[in-house]
């Protein structure tokens, strides 16, 4: 049976670069049969250099997952609860966005059911990523970013993605900690699991240790759209995807921080993977806590799938009675899904150095990897 899902997710890779516009993917499974890895298409579309192991990953939303699991560290410490509101550790920080800190729960921050507006399509935000990429987003300007708009619902009532409140979680660690949150992330997780080629990615880091593949961009704004002008509801009809792609790998990306500055390899997501799903990293209690999951009315964007502190995990009965845990992590250039059974005994991380247009990629993965089509 391994060596069929190993072909299947070849014959995954391989229609991705053919038929999906990806220009390189990469792939790494772990089952009864060892350890395989597959890779399509090239890392460099100008060189034409083959994707390969071992590379170095901007993981993205998945780094969401060790914010999560340092938070929850942290509780088993005894050092916070989850249950604390946000102005036990930020008095006054989400005040002037209209929004109630005695209310706001750590934990609410963590399953983005704070009533945060959707931080990622905020208009300075987007701004900045389309005319300055190599601006440097400071902690103070990312808080205050997270409370920029005003609330889209009361604490609890709403799931809805917010980068902001893993922002203001990553400053919760730093205030109870007094140290940064690359220190605290590497004390609780990195190091206590091995992850020799994982680190938080520097605020003010514009490239990658080797080997790495190039980032890309598929699609750029039409021309004379005005990126403080998108939002939700009209972001995909603003790109142009008959532009070709653009060279992104130099972006700065301090604006992802606690939400997602996480550098990995297939390799070291598959152990921290395994770690969380399995408990191998946290205690009883706080494992319970990060796979506890919330209604989502059917947002989170893999069909099946709920939130946890970080991780996805999908139901049974969509998934033929497999427990399927994950996380995953968009940003310009790259996408990344890592999932496994809640045993541990069959995992596989992908990557692409573009974003994909559609659902299909993961989607075909998991009918190969798990024998399950998504509805």
């Amino acid at each position: 049976m391994a060596h069929n899902i190993h072909d299947e997710v070849q014959q995954v890779l391989d229609w991705a670069v053919a038929e999906d516009g990806v220009p390189g993917i990469v792939a790494e499974v772990h089952d009864a049969d060892g350890t395989w890895f597959g890779t399509a298409g090239v890392a460099d579309l100008a060189l034409g250099h083959r994707r390969q192991s071992e590379e170095y990953l901007h993981v993205g939303s998945s780094g969401k997952a060790f914010t999560a699991a340092t938070v929850l560290a942290l509780a088993a410490e005894g050092r916070l609860s989850l249950e604390n509101p946000v102005n036990t550790w930020l008095p006054g920080v989400m005040e002037s966005g209209g929004y109630d800190g005695d209310k706001i729960t750590i934990r609410h921050l963590l399953n983005h059911t704070s009533g945060l507006f959707l931080t990622g399509l905020a208009p300075e935000l987007q701004h900045s990523i389309a005319t300055q990429s190599a601006r440097i987003w400071t902690t103070s300007e990312l808080m205050k970013l997270a409370v920029s708009q005003p609330p889209v619902s009361e604490p609890g009532e709403q799931f809805i993605y917010a980068n902001g409140g893993y922002y203001l979680a990553g400053a919760i660690i730093e205030k109870v900690t007094g140290n940064t949150y690359l220190a605290e992330v590497e004390r609780t997780v990195i190091r206590p699991l091995g992850l020799t080629h994982t680190y938080v990615r520097p605020a003010d880091a514009t490239s990658y240790p080797h080997p790495y593949p190039k980032s890309y961009v598929a699609g750029a704004l039409k021309d004379g759209v005005d990126p403080a002008t998108l939002t939700t509801a009209n972001w995909a009809s603003m790109i142009d995807h008959d532009k070709p792609p653009i060279d992104v790998t130099a972006l700065n990306t301090s604006w992802g921080w606690a939400a997602g500055g996480i550098v990995s390899t297939t390799e070291d997501l598959t152990r921290f993977l395994k770690a969380i799903a399995t408990g191998g990293l946290l205690p009883p209690a706080q494992h319970h806590e990060m796979w506890t999951m919330v209604a989502n009315d059917g947002v989170v964007w893999l069909p099946h799938a709920r939130y946890g502190l970080g991780v996805i995990e999908f139901d049974r009965a969509g998934m033929g009675g497999l427990t399927v845990r994950g996380v995953s992590g968009t940003l310009p250039g790259s996408f990344t899904l890592a999932l496994c059974t809640d045993d541990g005994r069959r995992s596989v991380v992908i990557h692409t150095n573009i974003e994909p247009k559609t659902l299909d990629i993961p989607l075909k993965i998991i009918k190969a990897m798990y024998g399950v089509a998504l509805d």
